[in-house]
């Protein structure tokens, strides 16, 4: 073989190795890449629908007890958690300025008490002159202007009477005040209860010249409490008054409290945009292990289904990824049958080719029928990718009550035992990239 030969053979050799190693790259790049789904059985169980929310424990009636009179504490006759009774004498005023007060007004009770008496005496011999000078002037014994002058002291002295009437009552009023004030230096308790804060101390001076300070907080009845809660306002719409609600304390881990809604007040909470409302629930505690002011995490139940066919919630959220070459179907909104202008997928695909059930009511193969409720799909209808073989299917599925975790079935084309499609896994990428279509949300 000569020299020339051996060197195109040579070249050929390798135009052929390189060409081969080409096509086997290019064959690697373009070949679609091995998707596999996870699926999960759409089965019947119990789907329990439940607002939380969280609040504060609270006795039913709380009192805050002040004082309406200045002054320094002379005794403190109860303390935390003593027990008290309606009218007793839980704290003590010094009473020595408000004694004198009453002292001094008691004396200018006397004393107008005094001028009323004399000005009533006044007014007698008043009106006994001027009897005996009109008897006189009958007889033109006395003058005229005597008379006149007799009239018109006797109705000075009337009106005096009239005046020391009046300084009396004042008098008396003032005396009032002052017994009244003496009074207030005993502070009682006004109901039965225990109190459950003290917010001074003996020998502390109290000044109630704007607003009576709080020196006592009671709690009229432990056994009995109520949770206030913060609901918010996308659920306060499914609370309702009766409702049974359970609740845990950080107190006691792992142990349940059960209470009920008594009310639902309608006056919002705002806190940076986010509105709540208050929904008040009552509980029992006889055994006095809840105390107030403890954060309780309040569970409402306000549905509950116990053979209800229910799918994955993340089977709502699972999208195809684009590897699959699985054409998604349209948003849920708006959508309009195949092939039209309103959202339809022209030519290929399970959604281009599906169909409405027979009773018109029921979406076939992901698609719902026009001609109910304005040409509008149901609001809360969904899709659903369910695995025929090896190959996801879309169809249509109308949801009802969610847990969180599962959804309830109301209609559509899945049946009990269907696998529907929760995840993906693209080979050589993260299942996580593939299946989320977005947040978790309750549905």
């Amino acid at each position: 073989m000569t020299r020339r030969a051996i060197l195109s053979w040579a070249m050929g050799l390798v135009l052929s190795i390189g060409l081969g190693a080409g096509a086997w790259r290019y064959y690697r790049s373009h070949r679609p890449p091995l998707v596999t789904y996870q699926t999960a059985p759409v089965a019947r169980r119990r789907v329990v629908g439940r607002v939380t929310a969280t609040g504060t424990l609270l006795a039913t009636v709380t009192v805050q007890v002040g004082t309406q009179v200045s002054g320094n504490v002379q005794r403190l006759l109860v303390d935390y958690n003593s027990p008290v009774k309606k009218g007793q004498l839980i704290a003590k005023i010094n009473p020595l300025l408000f004694e004198a007060a009453v002292e001094q007004a008691s004396a200018n009770y006397a004393s107008a008490k005094a001028a009323l008496q004399s000005a009533r005496a006044q007014a007698d011999l008043a009106v006994k002159q001027l009897a005996r000078l009109q008897a006189l002037e009958k007889e033109n014994l006395a003058a005229k202007q005597d008379v006149d002058s007799a009239q018109s002291n006797a109705d000075v002295t009337t009106a005096q009477v009239q005046v020391a009437v009046a300084a009396l009552a004042q008098a008396q009023a003032q005396l009032h005040q002052a017994e009244t004030n003496l009074s207030f230096t005993n502070i009682v308790s006004p109901i039965d209860g225990t109190v459950i804060s003290r917010s001074v101390d003996v020998g502390q001076t109290v000044a109630a010249s704007l607003q009576a300070p709080t020196v006592f907080t009671i709690a009229e009845d432990l056994r009995k409490m109520q949770v206030n809660t913060n609901v918010s306002e996308g659920d306060i719409g499914r609370v309702e008054e009766g409702m049974a609600a359970t609740f845990t304390v950080d107190a006691f881990p792992g142990q349940r409290f059960r209470g009920r809604v008594s009310q639902i007040r309608n006056s919002a909470t705002t806190v940076q945009n986010v509105v709540t409302y208050d929904a008040v629930i009552d509980v029992d505690n006889a055994d006095l292990r809840l105390r107030p002011g403890m954060t309780a995490n309040v569970t409402i139940v306000y549905a509950d289904r116990h053979d209800a066919l229910a799918v994955p919630n993340a089977a709502l959220r699972f999208r195809p990824p684009p590897e699959s070459n699985v054409r998604a179907p349209p948003p849920a909104e708006g959508r309009g049958r195949s092939g039209d202008s309103r959202g339809g997928v022209e030519g290929g695909g399970h959604w281009a080719n599906a169909r409405p059930s027979d009773d018109g009511q029921h979406p076939r193969n992901g698609e719902w029928p026009h001609g109910h409720d304005g040409n509008q799909q149901p609001a809360d209808a969904k899709t659903v990718w369910k695995l025929v073989g090896n190959e996801p299917v879309a169809v249509g599925a109308t949801v009802g009550l969610s847990d969180g975790a599962f959804t309830e079935v109301t209609g559509g084309e899945l049946s009990e035992g269907d696998r529907v499609v929760i995840d993906a896994d693209v080979s050589g990428k993260a299942p996580a990239a593939t299946s989320l279509a977005g947040p978790r949300r309750p549905f």
